[in-house]
């Protein structure tokens, strides 16, 4: 049986090596810890400094006793009266090409109506 990796992994050695720091290293760090302290954000005045996120809850209390408000309640509104053709004018409906619905007048014969549909 032969020993087997991890999908992904390249070799079983994961330890982490640490790199040799570079002559000058140690004057360089001071000279960015100077300028963060000159700023205010570095990590030695963040932990000092209290911590705001900036948002603040409001206080509704105060808010709702200057607004006025209405505590009415309308009436709900019944059903609407349908509306009906009373005119003497239109003597029915005709269904043309794709469920086209057109009124029949008085004057026109609804059989060329039903010639359309079928054409």
């Amino acid at each position: 049986m032969t020993m087997h990796l991890v999908r992904g992994m390249t070799s079983i050695n994961t330890k982490k090596r640490r790199q040799k720091k570079q002559p000058g290293h140690a004057a360089l760090k001071a000279k960015h810890d100077k300028w963060l302290m000159d700023r205010g954000v570095h990590p030695s005045q963040l932990k000092k400094a209290e911590k705001d996120s900036g948002a603040r809850i409001p206080d509704y209390a105060a808010a709702s006793s200057t607004i006025k408000t209405s505590d009415v309640v309308t009436p709900i509104a019944g059903k609407r009266k349908v509306q009906e053709y009373s005119g003497d004018y239109i003597t029915g409906l005709a269904t043309m090409h794709k469920s086209n619905t057109v009124p029949v007048g008085r004057g026109s014969d609804p059989k060329i109506y039903a010639q359309m549909r079928r054409n």
